[in-house]
């Protein structure tokens, strides 16, 4: 990598561990020195006799947070599933383990971290939380007063010395709180507004997507924050295409997505596939869903005689999985992914949607990423210039970027529809999404991207 002259992140986790992991098997046992590594608590008992948790917190993939362990008659914290045991920063040593996992990976030569649900590793108390719909218990652990010690003591005493780039992932982060992250703990935050504007509370709760929703997610953080992290799609989400984009107007969707990730203010983050403009998949049924919170969410909503196929459809919104199918490099068989059998189903669209053929064609959403790309990479005023957002129609994302010595005008219709707009658009056209163009025109046809150099 480095002969490349390419850094490498790695993921960081350390919320929680495997319940395999050594330390875990350990702290079953009450007298080992792992035992306080994480949260074991006797529980409680049922008026008629039932073993029930230390307390009513929610996992976030539906029911107790808690996992009672027969051998020692106990149970264990997992915000998340019962096989990922939360770590308990309350023990000194566990800070001390964590400390020597960064010096390890930082003297391999990593450059830095993608730091997991990292506003959740301190819990101020293990007390009841107020009852909600979703993650119940919040209150004693998002952004608890110890993350930010933690944090701090950490980039102080290793990130810091060595120069290492960190960027947390942050559930249900305000800006408020994301300032608080990066005054000298983290180097970014990701956030998720923009990511949540197609449903309510829930991914499974799905709304119509208002493409102003989406302008308005994207402006509020690019005024409040200085450096942004700026993203559609990752491990844990569905593809943007499907989600915001248009089945009519596809390749002119995914590159208007595509521009409002590289053009914007800060750091880009294209996942994998989604330089082809790779789409949600067909998966059929839950059979084949290997995503352990979509099966959960089903299994729930089956619970409460939610017929199959209505409850197929609200898992089918958000499954992870639409995010972790097969990168599809080819035409042939499981899309040249692999010769065995793939561990997810590969999207059929494989067939039209694939790396070789769009190497092949020079109007491709490949060919659009790599000349939008170059473009930001070869002018100082995408890579860190000034942005200026310009007033115009509320689903239109235009933005100036300026450098000491030029401007230039970004110009991106997020809707399926023709737009109508007062902007100047004269100048240099250097990227559009449309083979014609018209600097006289006043209405931006749907999901048209210009990207125009102002001349004196």
């Amino acid at each position: 990598a480095k002969k490349l002259d390419i850094k490498i992140i790695m993921d960081l986790v350390i919320n929680h561990t495997s319940f395999q992991h050594d330390w875990f098997l350990k702290s079953k046992d009450p007298k080992s020195e792992y035992h306080n590594y994480y949260f074991w608590r006797k529980g409680k008992i049922s008026k008629k006799g039932k073993k029930l948790p230390p307390n009513n917190w929610q996992s976030m993939f539906t029911g107790p947070a808690w996992t009672y362990e027969p051998s020692n008659d106990m149970w264990y914290l997992h915000l998340f599933t019962r096989e990922q045991p939360d770590l308990n920063y309350e023990n000194p040593k566990v800070l001390e383990e964590v400390k020597s996992i960064l010096r390890f990976w930082l003297d391999k030569g990593v450059a830095g971290f993608r730091c997991d649900v990292i506003n959740l590793i301190s819990k101020t108390s293990l007390k009841d939380g107020k009852k909600r719909v979703y993650k119940t218990g919040k209150e004693h652990y998002l952004n608890a007063p110890g993350c930010h010690l933690i944090l701090k003591e950490l980039n102080d005493e290793i990130l810091e010395p060595y120069a290492a780039y960190t960027v947390g992932e942050t559930m249900d982060i305000t800006i408020d709180a994301a300032k608080d992250y990066l005054d000298g703990e983290l180097t970014q935050v990701f956030a998720f507004d923009q990511v949540q504007v197609d449903y309510f509370l829930l991914p499974t709760f799905k709304r119509k997507y208002k493409p102003h929703r989406m302008v308005n997610a994207l402006k509020k953080w690019q005024l409040k924050i200085p450096w942004n992290t700026v993203f559609y799609e990752n491990h844990d989400l569905p593809r943007s295409v499907s989600r915001f984009g248009s089945k009519k107007y596809y390749k002119e969707s995914v590159t208007a997505l595509l521009a409002s990730v590289l053009f914007l203010r800060g750091t880009p983050y294209i996942y994998q596939g989604q330089e082809i403009g790779m789409t949600n998949v067909d998966f059929g049924g839950i059979e084949n869903i290997e995503d352990v919170s979509s099966r959960n969410v089903y299994n729930l909503l089956r619970k409460f005689k939610v017929p199959r196929k209505l409850a197929w459809r609200f898992v089918n919104n958000f499954t992870r999985d639409h995010g972790r199918s097969p990168v599809q490099w080819n035409d042939k068989k499981h899309a040249g992914f692999t010769t065995g059998k793939p561990w997810l189903m590969v999207n059929p669209n494989y067939t039209e949607i694939n790396v070789e053929a769009q190497e092949i064609d020079q109007d491709s959403v490949l060919h659009h990423y790599r000349k939008m790309a170059t473009l930001r990479q070869k002018t100082k005023a995408f890579k860190n210039g000034d942005l200026e957002f310009k007033k115009t129609h509320r689903d239109i994302l235009a933005f100036t970027r300026t450098d000491d010595l030029n401007e230039y005008l970004v110009v991106i219709n997020l809707a399926s529809k023709a737009r109508t707009h007062k902007l100047n658009l004269d100048g240099e056209v250097l990227y559009s999404n449309y083979q014609e163009f018209s600097d006289k025109a006043k209405k931006l046809r749907p999901f048209e991207v210009q990207i125009i150099k102002r001349l004196d």
